[in-house]
């Protein structure tokens, strides 16, 4: 089918917004984008891409497909993001943040402002804060990563990376917490280095300010920060299998239930924090409603990966299956019943107050916070996370996950 004139309707509406097209007749714009959610404000979208997608938001300063055509379905793209080539789907891009050329990013990613990734990028489910930084030739899906203050001081992943997220049992109950959010929205602690040529197997679970050696692949919980962490390889040995038997359950168990807790206390900070300093940007209200929808889809990849788990180990662990329905109510239930309400609103009002006559951007504004009201900030995240933990805990007491 050629090029016809109802597809060129939309790309010549672009353009008359001020859209740079240099070659039109290459741009493929799907009848369901509304190109009222694309800004006409220095945005450039070069020969070969397409744009799909009713929740598509493309603001100023966008640059799609310098160094490859570039597809994106449903995506949420904030001031001056820059997506050199690749697929991206059902993802948001906050501002600044960036993907090169190869890139494969898939359902439920969060890439917050000025984090990016070099080519031949891998992402599902994949949450990176402010300025975190991936190499090339990277396979890194479910898992979050924060660290660093500035682009200049960064969290970092080398190149020939991979997170390991499938298990042989059949699995993905496997999600890492590189960092913490109660800690990591802060935007004051040591970046984490991750060197190339190395790996992790999920769950597992990496304190700030540490730093994994080359060639090293993490198979257990780093917690203390500031380490040098080196991993030997494993010996040669041929054993038996015994298939779902998880010889690690409680760990791997207490890692999932963290990883949820911590997208809670995310969307906690997205809600009280964020949507203060998004609603005045150009789109802000659809990137605020795309980070809320890619956390929902993160909560419910996880929660599906959690009822595999219970149903694999049903015969071995079978506090855990029988419960499990009690379970997913605690990562479910509605926001007014949650706790640490006294110490958010504590945090908010010193927040606010700290806040008048300060014309900042959320990072700037939030890497000058006080001291005192960073910590008062973590406190509230804290207590999300310990009051949600501690309620699977009364659920599941045999286990002692916490």
């Amino acid at each position: 089918m050629g090029f016809t004139s109802k597809d060129y309707e939309k790309i010549e509406k672009l353009m008359e917004k001020g859209v740079d097209i240099p070659n039109p007749m290459t741009i493929h714009v799907g009848d369901e984008v509304d190109i009222n959610n694309i800004s006409g404000n220095n945005v450039k979208i070069y020969p070969g891409c397409r744009i799909y997608g009713e929740k598509t938001v493309i603001s100023s300063g966008v640059r799609l497909g310098y160094e490859a055509p570039v597809t994106i379905d449903n995506c949420q793209l904030g001031a001056g993001v820059e997506l050199k080539g690749g697929y991206f789907c059902k993802s948001i891009f906050l501002e600044k943040s960036n993907m090169g050329l190869g890139a494969h990013v898939r359902e439920g990613c969060i890439l917050e402002e000025e984090a990016g990734g070099a080519h031949c990028v891998g992402l599902k489910q994949t949450i990176l804060f402010p300025f975190v930084t991936l190499g090339s030739l990277i396979n890194f899906c479910d898992c979050f990563m924060a660290g660093g203050t500035s682009r200049h001081n960064h969290s970092e992943v080398g190149s020939s990376y991979i997170h390991f997220n499938f298990t042989p049992d059949g699995d993905k109950a496997t999600a890492s917490l590189i960092g913490d959010v109660p800690r990591g929205v802060m935007l004051n602690k040591p970046r984490i280095f991750l060197g190339g040529q190395g790996g992790i197997v999920g769950p597992v679970r990496i304190g700030f300010g540490n730093v994994v050696a080359a060639g090293s692949i993490i198979r257990k919980d780093y917690l203390e920060e500031n380490k040098m962490i080196i991993c030997k390889s494993l010996p040669n040995a041929v054993i038996d299998i015994h298939p779902h038997a998880y010889p690690s359950f409680v760990r791997i168990l207490r890692n999932n239930i963290l990883y949820i807790a911590n997208l809670i206390a995310l969307e906690e900070w997205y809600i009280h924090v964020r949507q203060v300093f998004l609603k005045d940007l150009e789109f802000g209200h659809l990137l605020y409603e795309g980070l809320l929808d890619k956390l929902l889809l993160a909560k419910k990849e996880r929660i599906k990966r959690l009822k595999d788990l219970a149903e694999n180990t049903k015969n071995t662990r079978p506090e855990f299956y029988n419960n499990f329905e009690r379970l997913e109510a605690v990562f479910t239930e509605d926001r007014a019943l949650r706790e640490g309400i006294k110490e958010r609103d504590t945090f908010l009002e010193r927040m606010e107050k700290h806040r008048k006559g300060h014309d900042k951007s959320y990072i700037d504004f939030i890497k000058g916070l006080p001291e005192a009201v960073s910590c008062e900030g973590t406190m509230w995240l804290d207590i999300v996370v310990e009051r949600i933990c501690k309620k699977v805990s009364g659920i599941l007491p045999s286990l002692k996950l916490f």
